[in-house]
């Protein structure tokens, strides 16, 4: 790295710095006031960190906030550490309600991958262990984070051969799985299993994770399908504002 680079460099990180201990997205204005930068410096980097995907630019109200390159770099505490610890106990007791198993798992680019499962007693054994990685348009843990990613985000994850011809079935779902704030998923993952799934929102209101109930499909367990989403959604709501100081308003 050259001499005249490393201005540039430290104002990079600085920026990143000051969104991470910001709740809210902020301004340019507001960027180049708090560090001091100049006017055009400060655009010029924020472009290029927009484009890279470690900012993103929210044009309604033209302010500025980690993006999802940024999480992915921190996800080793942002996600795996905080929410594994705080959501096991209270997962592995919804996923009792269905004598099922909980998940935990965030988006890899068109994957997810589980950073946790937990069983119910005589659960059955299912391929989704942690550290396993699935097509995130099987599942109904990526299923509900592609339904709140960005349209270019949301087709990147359907890029490869395999996934592509479901795209345009997923995008007429999408509306309604904002809506209700939950998917599902019928046998695509395993046979004669069901899951329900809900995403943790970050302080921009972006997918940081999932949480999910895998259980036998069962008249018994079906007639109890909404009190394990509703649970599921509590608990993906207080995790959202501990972890991430979401609120949710």
């Amino acid at each position: 790295m050259t001499k005249s680079r490393v201005p540039a460099a430290r104002n990079v990180l600085a920026i990143l710095r000051l969104l991470s201990t910001i709740d809210v997205p902020i301004s340019a204005s507001r960027i180049r006031s708090e560090l001091d930068l100049p006017r055009s410096s400060t655009y010029h980097l924020l472009n290029e960190m927009v484009e890279s995907g470690f900012v993103v630019h929210i044009e309604e109200n033209q302010t500025y906030g980690l993006g999802l390159a940024a999480y992915s770099m921190a996800s080793a505490y942002a996600t795996q550490q905080p929410l594994v610890r705080l959501a096991t106990n209270q997962l592995r007791e919804i996923a009792t309600v269905v004598g099922g198993s909980g998940h935990i798992a965030r988006m890899s680019g068109s994957e997810i991958v589980y950073l946790q499962e937990v069983r119910s007693p005589g659960a059955v054994s299912l391929v989704t262990e942690k550290g396993v990685r699935l097509p995130a348009y099987k599942t109904a843990s990526g299923k509900i984070m592609m339904a709140f990613q960005t349209d270019t985000e949301m087709r990147a994850a359907f890029s490869d051969n395999a996934a592509s011809p479901h795209f345009s079935t997923f995008k007429k779902q999408v509306e309604t799985l904002r809506s209700r704030g939950w998917a599902e998923e019928r046998e695509e993952v395993s046979k004669g299993q069901a899951t329900v799934a809900v995403a943790i929102q970050d302080h921009l209101n972006r997918p940081s994770a999932a949480l999910a109930v895998t259980f036998s499909i069962t008249e018994e367990n079906l007639g109890k399908e909404d009190v394990v989403v509703g649970r599921l959604a509590v608990l993906a709501k207080e995790l959202s504002r501990r972890i991430y100081g979401n609120g949710g308003d």
